[in-house]
């Protein structure tokens, strides 16, 4: 029989850094999760990745205090700023005040459809081109130039 699920978190870690301070600790410790088994799991998975990348994760809560997590890519608007060079670190770059007005950076289609091919996965569609649109408008919307 399968096991009774008692909800979902749904979190934003960063890779190799997930540690019990907020938020990770509360949003677990309200279910009553092992909080240091996710962490430890979580940061296993994600050692060989980039540190520091954004890591969006489902946990699955069941009654008896287990859990099960599934990750996600990291969203559209990280690959954006690695794709035209914005700082990403301690200080996030965001994308401009004014979007249509004030351009904060350029990037080129082929930039988009690699960022489409790894998101893929993740987006509600079915072929490249949809996925290249998404992103086009993510990318207008933070800012970005769209070039050939």
């Amino acid at each position: 029989m399968a096991k009774k699920i008692a909800g979902y978190i749904k979190l934003q870690v960063p890779a190799g850094a997930a540690n019990p301070s907020p938020p990770i600790g509360p949003a677990l410790g309200q279910r009553g999760l092992n909080i240091m088994e996710f962490c430890k799991a979580f940061n296993a998975k994600t050692q060989q990745m980039e540190k520091g990348m954004p890591i969006p994760v489902i946990i699955t809560a069941y009654q008896d205090r287990s859990f099960t997590f599934e990750m996600k890519q990291p969203p559209v608007s990280f690959f954006l700023k690695k794709a035209v060079g914005l700082k990403i670190g301690k200080k996030p770059a965001s994308g401009s005040k004014t979007p249509g007005r004030q351009v904060v950076g350029k990037v080129t289609k082929a930039q988009i459809r690699e960022i489409a091919e790894k998101k893929i996965v993740d987006l509600n569609c079915s072929s490249i081109e949809s996925a290249m649109s998404m992103i086009e408008g993510s990318a207008r919307a933070m800012g970005l130039q769209v070039v050939e």
